[in-house]
């Protein structure tokens, strides 16, 4: 069975955060795409996605800003406003839902007759 190459692992990893804050949140996937910070609730989307792959998968900074095409203090700064708002209970709570969410994922070499 061969192996996905850790960026390709990255960009499913960003994907799969990207849609699933995408429905949490109301808007479309490419919304958080967007290469502008565009509204100020598609910006926190893309945040919390930046932040929740970050957290959920345990990917570095750099990694995250390269799935998310942004620059590493963007990922900073998108993880640092998240975990301030993680202060209100409801937000905290819609977080922890996501992180569960995604933290249960299986990884690719855990789908028996998956394809690599």
């Amino acid at each position: 069975m061969r192996m996905i190459e850790p960026d390709r692992m990255d960009a499913a990893r960003a994907r799969l955060t990207r849609e699933a804050v995408a429905y949490a949140f109301g808007i479309e996937p490419e919304d958080i795409d967007q290469p502008t910070r565009g509204a100020s609730h598609i910006a926190l989307a893309r945040q919390v996605a930046m932040y929740l792959a970050h957290i959920s998968f345990e990917l570095s900074l750099s990694r995250v800003a390269l799935a998310f095409r942004r620059d590493r203090t963007t990922a900073s700064h998108a993880c640092h406003v998240v975990e301030d708002r993680r202060d209100d209970p409801d937000f905290d709570a819609r977080l922890d839902r996501l992180e569960a969410f995604l933290r249960s994922a299986p990884l690719p070499t855990e789908i028996s007759g998956c394809r690599n």
